[in-house]
């Protein structure tokens, strides 16, 4: 490597200045900088410049942003970065001035291994001691732990931080203190990486494998390096491993070098996690007739009589009048005993679950006709809105609260990869769809003109309490109800509804208004503070339009700038998450409207309810 044209691309130097010409170092900054190009010069790194625009550099601070920085290795590309703006360098708010210039240069692309491996060196650990848990990392490494299954698997990701965790024996006294310094920032690195995924990936057997692999380096370092307890002690709160020796047994400060080396990593080993499955929850339909169904939230490992006594409580049945029987492909029926589980480990029903009548001879027959549930009194009319709109919002905060950032991610990128890491973002987008189909349903099967008029305005103010409880999702969900056509078409039952609630509907519906990309949602969004609960589906979309419309890799480099708006999207789960436990944003229902609201009565079929509106108001 050229000394003189490496420093001259690193600091910019102007054309003028010619091959062996001196570059005068004259703050921290350039020392800092010409460290970096003596780190990777070791590792035979070139360095070329990529000129903009023009032969002389000004003082303009947009000049700062067409500075680039090219890491080449074996003559390709492996890792690209930009020179921040100085506008960029001052928003950095709280950062001291010394180290907004040590981070003035940020990743436009790179290879996985690369852009990981410039993550480290940029860790500053003494800036992390002290901080208060739930302090946010460095946006740099957020984006990448946020973003990383975009183009990477997490098999990969493991693989590469142990590749970058020190594991050879050093002697001099500056390479002891150069892996000392490694070693902590990769375990720094897993414990943002542990602390920001939460117990999301807890069941991946790639983290399980790698934790166990990690720890049993660490452990094996103690001795040589005791600065590392503080650090393995973190890793453990966070990631709790329930070992029989703990890092206490391990610490040379207590135990000598032959007793430490004589203890059997197997015996401190990682205990084989059993499935979880039984904690995770879904929505389960049972249907009471071809098209319409009892949507309730229960856990995977519930059994057939379970099911059977809700639905029996919700449609006023004996219980022991009652069978559930699972429809299979193709067209197969298996009658549940009571004490059957009815989802397996991989969350799947065992077939489309219908209730029937046990009556003589004719034990499968399920309900075929929608005569009785239509003639039954909406109970609706009998509840409290303010009650019916909290509970709505307790039953979505109750999953939007575990929903984690990366759902998001996993869902638009790995549409067809394993679903269990988008269980509840599923889930809370499923319920979405079940509350415009329910408002249709309670609707449709009103059969008197008044009771109508008296739903039609309690589903308004339903939708008015959950925008003051800050619950949009909720907003969209009973708006769109009342927009579709089977709805929407009833003018008899509108034109009976007051000229206040239809201006307060009007306020919802502009809420709602797709135009200028959501202009008005965005805008009203933004005003409300955490808590909330974002309207999910648009929020699918952002990031969708943002991947369809950028490319994820640049000459076989991961374009990171496309990661930087994924992330800066998807932490948005973070934000509206943020305080729900100093403002709590769910308040007490009473159990009736509970139990109402938990066990939701719908019909999913789009024909259905369309008849049922063309009874209920004939065409003229």
């Amino acid at each position: 490597m050229s000394w003189d044209c490496g420093l001259r691309y690193m600091f910019s130097v102007p054309p003028s200045l010619q091959q062996g010409g001196m570059c005068v170092l004259h703050d921290k900054e350039d020392l800092s900088r010409l460290e970096m190009v003596q780190r990777l010069a070791k590792d035979g790194c070139r360095f070329l410049q990529n000129h903009s625009k023009g032969t002389e550099r000004t003082r303009e601070p947009q000049r700062d942003e067409a500075v680039r920085v090219h890491v080449r290795e074996r003559g390709r590309d492996v890792l690209v970065l930009q020179r921040m703006s100085s506008e960029q360098s001052s928003a950095r708010g709280g950062e001291r001035g010394e180290e907004a210039r040590h981070k003035r240069y940020t990743v436009v692309s790179g290879t996985p291994e690369k852009i990981l491996e410039h993550l480290l060196n940029e860790l500053m650990l003494e800036d992390d001691q002290g901080t208060t848990q739930g302090k946010e990392t460095d946006s740099l490494l957020d984006d990448f732990l946020l973003t990383y299954p975009v183009f990477m698997s997490t098999s990969d990701l493991c693989q590469a931080l142990l590749g970058q965790y020190p594991s050879k024996r050093y002697r001099g006294k500056e390479d002891r203190k150069e892996a000392l310094e490694r070693k902590g920032k990769v375990l720094h690195l897993v414990s943002q990486w542990v602390a920001l995924c939460k117990g999301f990936l807890r069941e991946d057997e790639h983290v399980q494998l790698f934790m166990k692999t990690l720890f049993r380096y660490v452990l094996d370092d103690l001795y040589e390096y005791p600065a590392l307890e503080k650090d393995v002690r973190e890793l453990q709160r966070l990631y709790p491993t329930h070992r029989r020796h703990t890092v206490d047994e391990y610490s040379p400060h207590r135990k000598s070098k032959a007793l430490f080396h004589q203890l059997s990593f197997k015996e401190n080993g990682l205990p084989s996690r059993g499935t979880q499955t039984d904690t995770k929850e879904v929505l389960c339909h049972v249907y009471m007739t071809m098209d319409s169904y009892l949507s309730m939230r229960a856990h995977t490992g519930v059994q057939a009589q379970e099911l059977l006594q809700a639905v029996a409580e919700r449609m006023d049945v004996p219980q022991g009048e009652l069978a559930l029987v699972a429809v299979t492909y193709p067209g197969g029926r298996l009658l549940l005993q009571p004490q059957d589980r009815v989802y397996s480990d991989s969350l799947r029903a065992v077939g489309r679950l219908h209730v029937c009548r046990k009556d003589v001879g004719e034990v499968l027959n399920p309900f075929t006709d929608n005569s009785e549930l239509q003639q039954r009194t909406a109970r609706l009319l009998s509840l409290n809105t303010w009650d019916v709109a909290v509970a709505l919002t307790n039953f979505d905060w109750s999953i939007f609260d575990s929903i984690h950032e990366q759902e998001l991610v996993y869902l638009v990128f790995s549409r067809h990869a394993n679903s269990g890491h988008t269980v509840a973002l599923e889930l809370l987008l499923q319920r979405c769809n079940e509350v415009q189909l329910w408002v249709m349903t309670e609707v449709l099967l009103c059969p008197t003109l008044c009771k109508r008029v008296q739903l039609i305005k309690k589903f308004i103010k339903i939708a008015a309490h959950c925008k003051a409880q800050r619950n949009l999702n909720c907003v969209f969900a009973i708006i769109m109800g009342l927009n579709t056509a089977a709805v929407s078409r009833l003018s008899h039952t509108w034109e009976k509804i007051p000229g206040k609630f239809k201006k307060l509907f009007l306020e919802l519906e502009t809420i709602t208004d797709p135009s200028l990309n959501h202009k008005a949602y965005r805008d009203s969004f933004k005003k409300m503070k955490a808590p909330k609960i974002p309207f999910l589906p648009l929020l699918l979309k952002d990031i969708t339009f943002i991947h369809e419309g950028n490319k994820t890799f640049h000459d076989n480099l991961v374009n990171f700038q496309k990661l930087h708006m994924i992330a800066d999207t998807v932490r948005l789960i973070r934000q509206c998450q943020r305080d729900h436990m100093a403002h709590d944003i769910a308040q007490k229902s009473s159990s009736e409207v509970r139990a109402y609201v938990d066990y939701l009565h719908i019909i999913d079929n789009q024909q259905t309810l369309f008849e049922l509106s063309q009874r209920l108001e004939p065409r003229a």
